[in-house]
């Protein structure tokens, strides 16, 4: 994913809006305690460690908020914040920051948490070849926003959807009839889009080879079968190896020479960062 793109700058917009109108509503009776005019200031802590991911949302829920907010950021996007670092100051309306608070900070919190566990999982195979891919296995609505922090955390993306890239999988198999039926009827299908084709066994894998898939999935193979495909029919096919991808085990995987690694982890397994905002009257 190119970051920012015109797609995802529309998907932002419209995912700003559906949190605001979930938040919001018909207006935050709780911001009416304060004066309407009371202006202050805002800063914003990681209480952790984090890769710094979300600053275009954040900055488009107070857009939408309209009243006059400055924003100004310390970090850039995808730097390393440390614990107790100010990476945030909002500084106007208190009105409008308490009311953009929570929707800001959630966009902030997960997208940042999904570029920090992908940099962590980066960092432990930045010596090898081994590419470090995401999967669809995203929240609901997300998908963009996800995808794209990953991006941030330094890996790289595998297909948005069903509409980009064939993965053939058993139940598709099952239903054509044999890998070969599946890869040769994907072809005719859609000529031109990346095929490829979920394994289970070294028989399978070289019948997706023949077949001609672009890309072969080693789905849970042991290292040394992963090493036999390698050797077989590198050169030939690309190699993704998937299946309890843990960081323990995520060296030893490069070794073996596949070409990437994806981790349904990094999107699904989705926790947040830590995050505080600190709001004190502007002087």
């Amino acid at each position: 994913m190119t970051p920012l793109n015109a797609l995802l700058r529309e998907h932002i917009q419209s995912q700003v809006n559906f949190a605001l109108m979930e938040d919001v509503g018909a207006g935050d009776i709780t911001a009416q305690l304060i004066p309407d005019n009371q202006i202050v200031k805002a800063t914003v802590i990681s209480r952790e460690d984090a890769v710094l991911c979300g600053q275009a949302w954040v900055n488009e829920v107070f857009r939408q908020l309209g009243k006059e907010v400055t924003l100004t950021w310390h970090y850039k996007e995808g730097d390393t914040l440390k614990a107790d670092q100010p990476f945030l100051t909002i500084e106007g309306h208190a009105r409008t920051i308490l009311t953009g608070e929570r929707a800001a900070l959630n966009f902030l919190q997960t997208l940042s948490y999904t570029a920090t566990v992908t940099k962590q999982y980066c960092d432990i195979v930045a010596d090898t070849n081994l590419t470090i891919l995401d999967t669809r296995k995203t929240l609901p609505g997300m998908r963009l926003a996800q995808k794209y922090a990953v991006t941030i955390g330094g890996g790289q993306n595998h297909r948005f959807g069903l509409y980009d890239a064939f993965l053939i999988k058993e139940n598709h198999i099952m239903a054509a009839g044999s890998i070969t039926n599946a890869v040769t009827m994907a072809k005719d299908i859609a000529p031109g889009k990346t095929i490829e084709v979920e394994t289970e066994n070294l028989d399978e894998v070289a019948m997706a080879v023949h077949a001609g898939a672009d890309i072969v999935m080693l789905d849970n193979f042991s290292y040394k079968d992963m090493i036999t495909a390698v050797s077989q029919y590198k050169g030939k096919v690309k190699f993704e190896a998937s299946g309890n991808m843990t960081k323990e085990h995520l060296l030893q995987v490069a070794k073996t020479g596949v070409d990437f690694v994806s981790i349904g982890a990094l999107t699904k397994h989705v926790q947040a960062i830590d995050l505080s905002m600190r709001v004190s009257l502007a002087k």
